[in-house]
């Protein structure tokens, strides 16, 4: 994927497909756009401005990310890009991409299912293994290696392995 406008392509279009490939600096194989981080970028007269939402409040990599989003758009000519931090509305699991969410499977982190909401907040019941696929699974910590993760253990294969919870 470049990192620079192609020719003849919009120059929002440009800005929202290099600030799109930023990948999540704890789970390197999701980009931003993947994950539904990345919400709106406006191109005007002035500096290019970006919109991401964490995936929740006081999500150590949204720094990061806001750094590597800067630094792309500069690399491919966008001059001194902005990047808002937008807390409403509140990110939800609803955003992520189906590719997302294949990607996160291949991983080998167990995905939220599609149309989880914020009512699965409140727990779920079963989360097939990424591994072997049973879904004679159980939860073994409401925290796995990040915080938006949960650890859980495959009774059919034996294999722990990160659910990404549902926001």
């Amino acid at each position: 994927m470049s990192a620079t406008p192609d020719p003849g392509e919009d120059r929002r279009a440009a800005a929202w497909r290099i600030a799109g490939a930023v990948t999540d600096p704890e789970i390197p194989v999701l980009t931003i756009a993947d994950l539904g981080v990345l919400r709106d970028v406006r191109v005007g007269d002035g500096p290019v401005e970006v919109d991401i939402t964490p995936t929740y409040c006081g999500c150590p990599a949204m720094n990061m990310i806001a750094v590597e989003i800067e630094l792309a758009l500069e690399k491919a000519g966008f001059g001194r890009p902005k990047v808002n931090t937008v807390l409403q509305p509140a990110w939800t699991t609803d955003w992520m991409s189906e590719d997302g969410r294949a990607k996160l499977k291949d991983y080998g982190i167990a995905p939220p299912p599609k149309g989880g909401g914020r009512r699965a907040l409140f727990g779920v019941d079963t989360v097939p293994c990424p591994q072997c696929g049973s879904i004679d699974t159980g939860v073994i910590a409401d925290f796995g290696s990040t915080a938006c993760k949960a650890l859980w253990r495959c009774n059919a294969c034996r294999e722990p392995f990160d659910y990404f919870k549902c926001h």
